[in-house]
Protein backbone atom coordinates (compact mmCIF):
# COMPACT_ATOMS: atom_id res chain seq x y z
CA UNK A 1 0.00 0.00 0.00
CA UNK A 2 1.11 3.59 -0.12
CA UNK A 3 0.82 6.50 1.90
CA UNK A 4 -2.84 7.64 0.11
CA UNK A 5 -4.11 4.00 0.38
CA UNK A 6 -3.24 3.89 3.82
CA UNK A 7 -4.25 6.84 5.15
CA UNK A 8 -8.11 6.20 3.70
CA UNK A 9 -7.98 2.20 5.18
CA UNK A 10 -7.14 4.10 8.82
CA UNK A 11 -9.97 6.55 8.67
CA UNK A 12 -12.46 3.58 8.21
CA UNK A 13 -11.74 3.18 12.03
CA UNK A 14 -13.96 4.91 14.24
CA UNK A 15 -11.58 6.03 16.89
CA UNK A 16 -12.47 9.13 18.65
CA UNK A 17 -11.76 9.34 22.47
CA UNK A 18 -13.77 10.28 25.21
CA UNK A 19 -12.15 12.76 28.08
CA UNK A 20 -15.16 12.02 30.14
CA UNK A 21 -14.10 7.94 30.12
CA UNK A 22 -12.26 6.64 32.79
CA UNK A 23 -10.74 3.77 30.94
CA UNK A 24 -7.53 3.21 29.55
CA UNK A 25 -7.81 3.81 26.34
CA UNK A 26 -10.83 6.06 26.62
CA UNK A 27 -12.88 4.01 24.21
CA UNK A 28 -12.42 0.34 23.70
CA UNK A 29 -12.97 0.91 19.80
CA UNK A 30 -9.29 2.63 19.69
CA UNK A 31 -8.47 -1.22 20.48
CA UNK A 32 -9.68 -2.04 16.63
CA UNK A 33 -7.01 -0.24 14.79
CA UNK A 34 -4.44 -1.22 17.29
CA UNK A 35 -5.16 -4.82 16.97
CA UNK A 36 -5.21 -4.22 12.85
CA UNK A 37 -1.85 -1.67 12.65
CA UNK A 38 -0.24 -4.91 14.61
CA UNK A 39 -1.35 -7.70 12.09
CA UNK A 40 -0.38 -4.96 9.41
CA UNK A 41 2.94 -5.09 11.02
CA UNK A 42 3.90 -8.30 11.31
CA UNK A 43 2.43 -8.96 7.84
CA UNK A 44 5.55 -6.53 6.68
CA UNK A 45 7.57 -8.33 8.84
CA UNK A 46 8.24 -5.99 11.87
CA UNK A 47 7.81 -9.46 14.21
CA UNK A 48 7.86 -8.01 17.59
CA UNK A 49 4.71 -6.02 17.16
CA UNK A 50 2.42 -5.60 20.05
CA UNK A 51 -0.53 -4.35 21.44
CA UNK A 52 -0.33 -3.68 25.26
CA UNK A 53 -2.59 -3.71 28.54
CA UNK A 54 -2.98 0.37 27.98
CA UNK A 55 -3.89 0.20 24.53
CA UNK A 56 -0.13 1.55 23.20
CA UNK A 57 1.16 -0.18 19.80
CA UNK A 58 4.66 -0.77 19.79
CA UNK A 59 7.05 -2.64 17.14
CA UNK A 60 10.96 -2.80 16.04
CA UNK A 61 12.87 -2.50 12.80
CA UNK A 62 16.05 -4.29 13.72
CA UNK A 63 19.31 -2.79 12.71
CA UNK A 64 21.66 -3.29 9.58
CA UNK A 65 24.44 -1.16 10.42
CA UNK A 66 25.45 -1.30 14.52
CA UNK A 67 26.70 1.62 16.48
CA UNK A 68 23.77 3.88 15.40
CA UNK A 69 21.58 5.33 17.73
CA UNK A 70 18.21 4.65 17.96
CA UNK A 71 15.59 6.61 16.46
CA UNK A 72 11.35 5.82 17.72
CA UNK A 73 8.70 7.79 15.31
CA UNK A 74 5.20 8.41 17.62
CA UNK A 75 1.98 9.14 15.97
CA UNK A 76 -1.66 9.21 17.58
CA UNK A 77 -4.71 6.48 16.93
CA UNK A 78 -7.37 8.70 18.47
CA UNK A 79 -9.42 11.31 16.90
CA UNK A 80 -10.84 14.41 18.72
CA UNK A 81 -14.11 14.42 20.59
CA UNK A 82 -14.42 17.84 18.89
CA UNK A 83 -16.62 16.24 16.45
CA UNK A 84 -17.91 12.90 14.97
CA UNK A 85 -15.29 10.41 13.54
CA UNK A 86 -17.93 7.78 12.99
CA UNK A 87 -18.65 6.71 9.17
CA UNK A 88 -16.14 9.03 7.51
CA UNK A 89 -16.36 9.34 3.67
CA UNK A 90 -13.28 11.21 2.33
CA UNK A 91 -12.94 12.24 -0.97
CA UNK A 92 -9.59 13.00 -3.67
CA UNK A 93 -9.44 15.99 -5.56
CA UNK A 94 -6.81 15.26 -8.11
CA UNK A 95 -5.81 18.51 -8.89
CA UNK A 96 -7.45 21.41 -6.70
CA UNK A 97 -8.03 24.46 -9.09
CA UNK A 98 -7.88 26.85 -5.94
CA UNK A 99 -10.94 28.22 -5.62
CA UNK A 100 -14.14 27.07 -3.56
CA UNK A 101 -14.62 23.59 -2.78
CA UNK A 102 -17.94 22.03 -2.09
CA UNK A 103 -18.34 19.67 0.33
CA UNK A 104 -21.94 18.74 0.82
CA UNK A 105 -23.78 20.71 -1.65
CA UNK A 106 -27.79 19.41 -0.13
CA UNK A 107 -26.04 20.89 3.49
CA UNK A 108 -24.49 23.99 1.38
CA UNK A 109 -20.80 23.40 3.47
CA UNK A 110 -18.30 24.60 1.25
CA UNK A 111 -14.42 26.04 2.13
CA UNK A 112 -12.36 28.01 0.35
CA UNK A 113 -9.09 30.11 0.80
CA UNK A 114 -10.67 32.97 1.63
CA UNK A 115 -11.49 31.71 5.04
CA UNK A 116 -8.68 29.19 5.33
CA UNK A 117 -5.06 30.25 4.37
CA UNK A 118 -3.67 26.55 4.50
CA UNK A 119 -6.03 26.01 1.05
CA UNK A 120 -4.16 29.23 -0.05
CA UNK A 121 -0.62 27.52 -1.41
CA UNK A 122 -2.56 24.15 -2.51
CA UNK A 123 -3.66 25.28 -5.98
CA UNK A 124 -2.74 22.27 -8.52
CA UNK A 125 -2.23 19.74 -5.74
CA UNK A 126 -4.13 16.58 -4.58
CA UNK A 127 -6.24 16.66 -1.34
CA UNK A 128 -8.33 14.66 0.47
CA UNK A 129 -11.35 16.23 2.58
CA UNK A 130 -14.61 15.31 3.93
CA UNK A 131 -18.22 15.60 3.08
CA UNK A 132 -18.94 18.10 5.68
CA UNK A 133 -20.28 15.85 8.16
CA UNK A 134 -17.49 14.60 10.03
CA UNK A 135 -13.53 15.17 10.70
CA UNK A 136 -11.24 13.57 8.50
CA UNK A 137 -8.68 11.84 10.62
CA UNK A 138 -5.70 13.48 9.67
CA UNK A 139 -4.84 14.18 13.04
CA UNK A 140 -3.29 11.80 13.37
CA UNK A 141 -3.83 8.78 11.14
CA UNK A 142 -1.77 10.44 8.08
CA UNK A 143 1.27 10.59 10.50
CA UNK A 144 0.45 6.59 10.66
CA UNK A 145 0.30 6.25 7.48
CA UNK A 146 3.18 7.81 6.90
CA UNK A 147 5.15 6.38 9.25
CA UNK A 148 4.17 3.00 8.44
CA UNK A 149 4.73 3.79 4.58
CA UNK A 150 8.36 4.77 5.50
CA UNK A 151 9.18 1.43 7.96
CA UNK A 152 7.92 -0.32 4.68
CA UNK A 153 10.32 1.57 2.24
CA UNK A 154 13.36 0.80 4.66
CA UNK A 155 12.92 -2.55 5.12
CA UNK A 156 12.71 -3.43 1.37
CA UNK A 157 15.72 -1.31 0.77
CA UNK A 158 19.23 -2.32 1.33
CA UNK A 159 20.29 0.94 2.61
CA UNK A 160 22.59 1.17 6.12
CA UNK A 161 20.19 2.13 9.25
CA UNK A 162 19.95 1.85 13.22
CA UNK A 163 17.46 0.22 15.19
CA UNK A 164 13.98 1.85 14.29
CA UNK A 165 11.17 2.01 17.07
CA UNK A 166 7.51 2.29 16.47
CA UNK A 167 5.13 3.35 18.53
CA UNK A 168 1.33 4.03 18.11
CA UNK A 169 -0.32 5.78 20.90
CA UNK A 170 -4.57 6.35 21.90
CA UNK A 171 -5.93 9.35 23.72
CA UNK A 172 -3.28 11.95 22.66
CA UNK A 173 -6.73 14.24 21.55
CA UNK A 174 -7.96 14.19 25.50
CA UNK A 175 -4.37 14.74 26.75
CA UNK A 176 -3.05 10.85 28.10
CA UNK A 177 -1.52 9.95 25.06
CA UNK A 178 1.82 9.57 27.19
CA UNK A 179 0.12 8.37 30.40
CA UNK A 180 1.29 4.70 30.08
CA UNK A 181 4.30 4.92 27.55
CA UNK A 182 6.68 2.98 28.34
CA UNK A 183 10.39 4.73 27.30
CA UNK A 184 12.29 2.26 29.21
CA UNK A 185 11.04 -0.42 27.13
CA UNK A 186 10.74 1.53 23.84
CA UNK A 187 14.14 1.82 23.67
CA UNK A 188 15.08 4.93 21.45
CA UNK A 189 17.93 7.82 22.14
CA UNK A 190 15.31 10.04 20.82
CA UNK A 191 11.94 10.67 18.61
CA UNK A 192 9.94 11.97 16.22
CA UNK A 193 5.89 12.53 16.89
CA UNK A 194 4.63 12.68 13.21
CA UNK A 195 1.33 14.64 14.46
CA UNK A 196 1.63 18.58 12.63
CA UNK A 197 0.52 20.17 9.95
CA UNK A 198 3.09 21.68 7.53
CA UNK A 199 5.53 19.61 6.27
CA UNK A 200 8.56 21.66 6.26
CA UNK A 201 8.07 22.15 9.77
CA UNK A 202 9.70 20.69 12.66
CA UNK A 203 8.60 21.72 16.43
CA UNK A 204 10.00 21.86 19.21
CA UNK A 205 7.69 24.65 20.77
CA UNK A 206 4.41 24.46 22.31
CA UNK A 207 1.98 25.21 24.94
CA UNK A 208 1.74 25.09 28.57
CA UNK A 209 -1.42 23.04 29.35
CA UNK A 210 -3.91 22.76 32.26
CA UNK A 211 -7.55 21.63 32.26
CA UNK A 212 -9.75 23.58 34.94
CA UNK A 213 -12.99 22.09 36.29
CA UNK A 214 -15.30 24.77 37.99
CA UNK A 215 -18.65 22.80 39.58
CA UNK A 216 -20.95 25.12 40.78
CA UNK A 217 -23.58 24.27 43.27
CA UNK A 218 -26.99 26.19 43.25
CA UNK A 219 -30.06 26.52 44.99
CA UNK A 220 -33.02 25.44 43.21
CA UNK A 221 -36.02 26.26 44.96
CA UNK A 222 -39.76 26.94 43.32
CA UNK A 223 -39.60 30.37 40.92
CA UNK A 224 -42.52 31.60 42.58
CA UNK A 225 -41.28 31.56 45.53
CA UNK A 226 -37.70 32.05 45.32
CA UNK A 227 -36.83 36.25 46.29
CA UNK A 228 -34.03 35.76 48.06
CA UNK A 229 -33.44 31.84 48.49
CA UNK A 230 -32.73 31.25 44.64
CA UNK A 231 -29.09 30.90 43.26
CA UNK A 232 -29.40 29.75 39.86
CA UNK A 233 -25.70 27.58 39.25
CA UNK A 234 -26.26 28.02 35.55
CA UNK A 235 -26.05 32.34 36.09
CA UNK A 236 -23.48 31.72 38.06
CA UNK A 237 -21.50 29.86 35.78
CA UNK A 238 -21.95 32.72 33.56
CA UNK A 239 -20.85 35.50 35.81
CA UNK A 240 -17.61 33.20 36.80
CA UNK A 241 -16.63 33.19 32.82
CA UNK A 242 -17.43 36.88 32.83
CA UNK A 243 -14.88 37.63 35.18
CA UNK A 244 -12.29 35.76 33.08
CA UNK A 245 -10.41 38.53 29.91
CA UNK A 246 -12.70 38.56 27.25
CA UNK A 247 -9.52 38.19 24.52
CA UNK A 248 -7.92 35.31 26.22
CA UNK A 249 -10.08 33.36 24.21
CA UNK A 250 -8.73 31.17 20.67
CA UNK A 251 -11.12 32.98 18.38
CA UNK A 252 -9.19 36.38 19.22
CA UNK A 253 -5.13 34.59 19.79
CA UNK A 254 -2.66 33.61 17.52
CA UNK A 255 1.09 33.17 17.40
CA UNK A 256 2.52 33.17 20.99
CA UNK A 257 -0.86 34.56 22.46
CA UNK A 258 -2.58 32.19 25.13
CA UNK A 259 -5.62 31.34 25.95
CA UNK A 260 -8.65 29.88 28.07
CA UNK A 261 -11.13 27.65 26.11
CA UNK A 262 -14.55 26.98 27.50
CA UNK A 263 -15.26 23.30 26.16
CA UNK A 264 -18.42 22.40 27.68
CA UNK A 265 -20.99 24.13 29.93
CA UNK A 266 -24.20 21.91 31.59
CA UNK A 267 -26.28 21.91 34.14
CA UNK A 268 -29.81 22.94 35.59
CA UNK A 269 -30.77 26.01 38.33
CA UNK A 270 -28.95 22.91 41.27
CA UNK A 271 -25.69 22.20 39.89
CA UNK A 272 -23.67 23.68 36.58
CA UNK A 273 -20.06 22.42 35.35
CA UNK A 274 -17.92 24.41 32.98
CA UNK A 275 -14.83 22.75 31.67
CA UNK A 276 -11.64 24.80 30.44
CA UNK A 277 -8.49 24.26 28.76
CA UNK A 278 -5.80 26.93 29.67
CA UNK A 279 -2.66 27.66 27.33
CA UNK A 280 0.24 29.63 26.88
CA UNK A 281 3.88 29.08 25.51
CA UNK A 282 5.19 31.56 28.46
CA UNK A 283 5.61 29.92 32.06
CA UNK A 284 4.85 33.21 33.50
CA UNK A 285 2.09 34.14 31.98
CA UNK A 286 0.61 30.77 32.02
CA UNK A 287 0.41 31.18 36.24
CA UNK A 288 -1.12 34.03 35.75
CA UNK A 289 -4.06 32.57 33.73
CA UNK A 290 -4.26 30.06 36.39
CA UNK A 291 -4.60 32.56 38.98
CA UNK A 292 -7.31 34.08 37.24
CA UNK A 293 -9.84 31.13 37.46
CA UNK A 294 -8.58 31.51 40.63
CA UNK A 295 -9.48 34.82 41.78
CA UNK A 296 -12.58 34.36 40.08
CA UNK A 297 -13.41 31.42 42.39
CA UNK A 298 -12.91 33.45 45.33
CA UNK A 299 -14.63 36.04 44.32
CA UNK A 300 -18.10 33.79 43.45
CA UNK A 301 -17.06 32.43 46.99
CA UNK A 302 -17.28 35.63 48.80
CA UNK A 303 -20.23 36.37 46.76
CA UNK A 304 -22.40 33.57 47.38
CA UNK A 305 -22.50 31.15 49.99
CA UNK A 306 -18.53 29.23 50.80
CA UNK A 307 -18.11 26.38 48.57
CA UNK A 308 -20.54 27.64 45.46
CA UNK A 309 -18.00 26.58 43.19
CA UNK A 310 -15.48 24.16 43.71
CA UNK A 311 -12.70 24.81 41.23
CA UNK A 312 -10.13 21.89 40.01
CA UNK A 313 -6.74 22.88 37.68
CA UNK A 314 -4.84 20.43 36.87
CA UNK A 315 -1.22 20.36 34.64
CA UNK A 316 -1.67 18.47 31.93
CA UNK A 317 1.91 18.71 29.84
CA UNK A 318 4.74 21.90 29.67
CA UNK A 319 6.72 23.91 26.87
CA UNK A 320 9.33 21.38 25.89
CA UNK A 321 11.54 24.21 24.52
CA UNK A 322 13.75 24.48 27.64
CA UNK A 323 14.75 21.09 27.06
CA UNK A 324 15.23 20.56 23.67
CA UNK A 325 16.94 23.98 23.26
CA UNK A 326 20.15 22.57 25.50
CA UNK A 327 20.61 19.99 22.89
CA UNK A 328 19.72 21.02 19.05
CA UNK A 329 20.93 17.97 17.06
CA UNK A 330 17.99 16.61 16.89
CA UNK A 331 16.80 19.77 15.16
CA UNK A 332 19.84 20.28 12.62
CA UNK A 333 19.45 16.27 11.33
CA UNK A 334 15.77 17.06 10.54
CA UNK A 335 16.55 20.34 8.74
CA UNK A 336 19.34 18.97 7.19
CA UNK A 337 17.51 16.14 5.27
CA UNK A 338 14.55 18.76 4.76
CA UNK A 339 17.15 20.61 2.42
CA UNK A 340 18.02 16.98 0.70
CA UNK A 341 14.69 16.11 -0.09
CA UNK A 342 13.69 19.43 -1.30
CA UNK A 343 11.71 21.44 1.52
CA UNK A 344 12.97 24.97 3.09
CA UNK A 345 12.92 23.85 6.69
CA UNK A 346 11.01 26.14 9.62
CA UNK A 347 10.15 26.08 12.96
CA UNK A 348 7.03 27.12 14.56
CA UNK A 349 5.38 27.56 17.92
CA UNK A 350 3.27 24.93 18.19
CA UNK A 351 -0.68 26.35 19.24
CA UNK A 352 -1.07 23.01 20.69
CA UNK A 353 0.65 20.23 22.56
CA UNK A 354 1.41 16.41 21.31
CA UNK A 355 2.71 13.25 22.95
CA UNK A 356 6.23 14.13 22.37
CA UNK A 357 5.90 17.40 25.11
CA UNK A 358 5.02 15.02 27.89
CA UNK A 359 7.80 12.29 26.51
CA UNK A 360 10.35 15.12 26.68
CA UNK A 361 9.63 15.57 30.07
CA UNK A 362 9.93 12.33 31.12
CA UNK A 363 13.57 11.47 29.26
CA UNK A 364 12.69 10.90 25.70
CA UNK A 365 13.82 13.90 23.61
CA UNK A 366 10.88 14.05 21.21
CA UNK A 367 10.35 17.23 18.98
CA UNK A 368 6.74 17.36 15.95
CA UNK A 369 7.33 17.02 12.62
CA UNK A 370 4.27 17.48 9.81
CA UNK A 371 1.77 15.32 8.37
CA UNK A 372 0.42 17.69 5.51
CA UNK A 373 -2.88 17.63 7.11
CA UNK A 374 -4.71 21.38 8.12
CA UNK A 375 -8.10 22.18 9.86
CA UNK A 376 -7.87 19.68 12.51
CA UNK A 377 -10.71 18.37 14.96
CA UNK A 378 -13.69 19.95 12.31
CA UNK A 379 -15.40 19.27 9.06
CA UNK A 380 -13.37 21.28 6.94
CA UNK A 381 -10.32 19.37 8.21
CA UNK A 382 -8.25 17.97 4.90
CA UNK A 383 -4.79 16.55 3.61
CA UNK A 384 -2.61 16.82 0.78
CA UNK A 385 -1.49 13.98 -0.97
CA UNK A 386 1.30 15.84 -1.82
CA UNK A 387 3.17 17.09 1.43
CA UNK A 388 1.61 13.17 2.85
CA UNK A 389 4.27 11.74 0.10
CA UNK A 390 6.90 14.24 0.96
CA UNK A 391 6.93 13.33 4.60
CA UNK A 392 7.30 10.37 3.79
CA UNK A 393 10.79 10.78 1.55
CA UNK A 394 11.28 13.16 4.62
CA UNK A 395 11.41 10.22 7.39
CA UNK A 396 13.43 8.04 5.06
CA UNK A 397 15.76 10.58 4.55
CA UNK A 398 16.46 10.95 8.23
CA UNK A 399 16.64 7.86 9.25
CA UNK A 400 19.45 6.73 6.17
CA UNK A 401 21.29 10.42 7.51
CA UNK A 402 21.25 8.76 11.13
CA UNK A 403 23.43 5.85 10.02
CA UNK A 404 25.87 7.95 8.08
Amino acid sequence: MNVTERFLKYVGYDTESDSASTTTPSSLKQLTLAKALVEEMKEMGIQDAYVDTYGIVYGTIPATKQGVKTVGFIAHMDTSPDMSGKDIKPRIIDEYDGGVIVLNEEKDIKMGPDEFDSLKDKKGKRLIVTDGTTLLGADDKAGIAEILSMAEIIMQSDCPHGIIKLAFTPDEEVGRGADHFNIEAFGADFAYTVDGGEVDSVDYENFNAASAEVEIQGRSIHPGDAKGKMINALLVGMEFHSLLPVFDNPAYTEGYEGFHHLTDMHGECEHAQLSYIIRNHDEVLFEKQKQQFKDAADYINKKYPEGTITLTIKDSYANMRQIIEKDMSIITLVKEAMKQVGIEPTSHAIRGGTDGARLTYDGLPCPNLGTGGYNYHGKYEFACIDEMEKSVELLVKIVENIAK
